[in-house]
């Protein structure tokens, strides 16, 4: 059964006194939780941007129909592909959307606790990269950046028409490995192309890893959210 609240873990980085002045909200992969990023964010050095608030939510437990029917933290099920390739991928709309809503809300948080919107990023890996990009992109108020990371674009059909006015030319950092074998590195490509498409200043990076993340990754995210949150 699917958990109503998300589970939060967060710190503010210059101490639990300091006044953040900017959020980043990191939303884990398959299977992992709100933990498996907190050692990523402990690698960045952000301190010219001031305290910021770094938040870690974990994703509902749920079935998850690929993996057997176990049931695990997911943002929303995943289904086995079809064995025709021709076939369009079939994706979870309802747990997508549930789960848009739920990060939407974490945004809204954010901004009552003082953080504007535009100083606020969405980072994601796998599964949190595609939440990422679902959200962000539909935000109705205007962020400073996604972070997404070695995942893809879900509802892609739908993301022209659905995308809000506030998120045209929202700057989006991406990375994948070139070996990874989870997300192909072709489906992150394809959410490269559709966002440069649509107007978005997309950086894009490749790395010699498979489904991770790796030092040289995270000094590339370092660099880029000092320029979007300077």
């Amino acid at each position: 059964m699917q958990d109503t609240e998300l589970e939060l873990l967060e710190g503010v980085s210059g101490g639990p006194d300091a006044v953040p002045v900017a959020s980043v909200i990191v939303l884990h992969g398959l299977g992992a939780d709100g933990n498996d990023f907190v050692p990523v964010a402990q690698m960045l050095d952000l301190s010219a941007i001031g305290p910021l608030r770094f938040v870690f939510p974990s994703a509902p437990v749920r079935p998850v129909t690929i993996n057997g029917g176990y049931a695990m933290r997911a943002w929303y099920d995943i289904f086995p592909p079809s064995a025709d390739p021709a076939l369009p991928r079939v994706e979870d709309e309802a747990g997508l959307r549930a789960s848009q809503q739920q990060v939407q809300a974490l945004i809204a948080r954010e901004v009552a606790r003082g953080v504007s919107a535009e100083r606020i990023v969405l980072m994601g890996f796998s599964q949190g990269c595609a939440m990422t990009l679902l959200t962000g992109l539909r935000s109705p108020v205007r962020l400073a950046g996604l972070v997404a990371l070695s995942g893809y674009l879900p509802l892609a059909d739908t993301m022209p028409a659905e995308r809000s006015e506030a998120s045209y030319g929202l700057p989006v950092f991406m990375g994948h490995g070139r070996e990874d074998d989870i997300v192909v590195p072709a489906r992150g490509e394809a959410a490269r192309d559709a966002l440069l498409a649509l107007g978005h200043p997309v950086e894009w990076h490749d790395y010699s890893m498979g489904h991770s993340v790796s030092p040289e990754e995270v000094a590339d995210i370092n660099r880029w959210l000092l320029s979007v949150l300077a």
